[in-house]
């Protein structure tokens, strides 16, 4: 059994977790906001109390069909990813690898279903995060609203990789404002994609997903700054901008037995 009052939430005290995860399984749309506000604050905090519901999000997952689960995945998925980033994290999610490995072969369930390009994209991110994937985890939200903000690795200057429906470019003005100097992207080759860009890009064709297949292309391809014309390859600078803007998480107390 685990001793909730041994560990912590946002609010101090996990004594009232228990409740809040029955009634969060009973309405998970209506309870995911305040659960979250208390295991995961910003959906990028780790507390232990968060880790030691991992198990209960994953029985409570189980115990719904493919088509019903995303909302306890969209809570799960969000606490991995965040207790990753410190060591003490680390070592309270190797405590419940069983139940990680049993959610992300539920999230894999749920990508073989009919979903919009968004709604993909964002599940796709919670499976990534249950199968140890970092960065991609939590950076395919971005694809799916189909902007970065990166910077040139030449001269310094901000962008904006733009990957949309119509067109796909880089630019270093505020697009939205008006007619601006763009750079088309340069899709990848899938003949020649190798690591993450060929297994996603392979999986979301294999889950039916052409839509998102084509935006993955983009973000695992090349760019230009429209300031001094280098080129580069946009995910090289997705990932070391994500790298730079999340900030450290201190360390999450000790889970204490289950």
């Amino acid at each position: 059994m685990t001793d909730w009052s041994k560990l912590s939430d946002a609010y101090g005290s996990a004594d009232g977790v228990p409740d809040l995860l029955d009634r969060f399984e009973a309405d998970p749309p209506g309870v995911w906001s305040e659960l979250m506000d208390r295991l995961c604050p910003q959906l990028d905090t780790a507390f232990s109390a968060g880790v030691a519901a991992l198990p209960r999000l994953a029985g409570i997952a189980a115990a719904r069909e493919p088509a019903e689960r995303h909302w306890t995945l969209f809570a799960a998925g969000p606490i991995v990813s965040s207790a990753r980033r410190s060591a003490e994290g680390v070592a309270a999610l190797q405590l419940h690898a069983t139940e990680i490995a049993e959610l992300a072969r539920l999230a894999d369930d749920c990508l073989r279903l009919p979903l919009e390009p968004d709604d993909y994209l964002g599940l796709l991110g919670m499976a990534l995060a249950f199968e140890g994937v970092e960065v991609w985890d939590t950076c395919l939200d971005n694809l799916a609203q189909g902007e970065f903000e990166v910077d040139c690795p030449y001269c310094g200057v901000d962008l904006f990789i733009v990957i949309g429906e119509d067109e796909s470019f880089s630019c270093s003005d505020d697009y939205a404002l008006g007619e601006v100097v763009r750079a088309p992207l340069r899709p990848m080759d899938p003949a020649e994609a190798a690591g993450p860009a060929a297994r996603l890009h392979e999986r979301a064709l294999a889950d039916g997903q052409p839509v998102v297949a084509r935006r993955l292309s983009y973000l695992f391809g090349g760019a230009s700054c429209t300031d001094c014309g280098t080129d580069f390859p946009v995910a090289e600078r997705v990932i070391a901008q994500a790298t730079l803007v999340v900030p450290p998480i201190p360390p999450a107390p000790a889970v204490h037995g289950t």
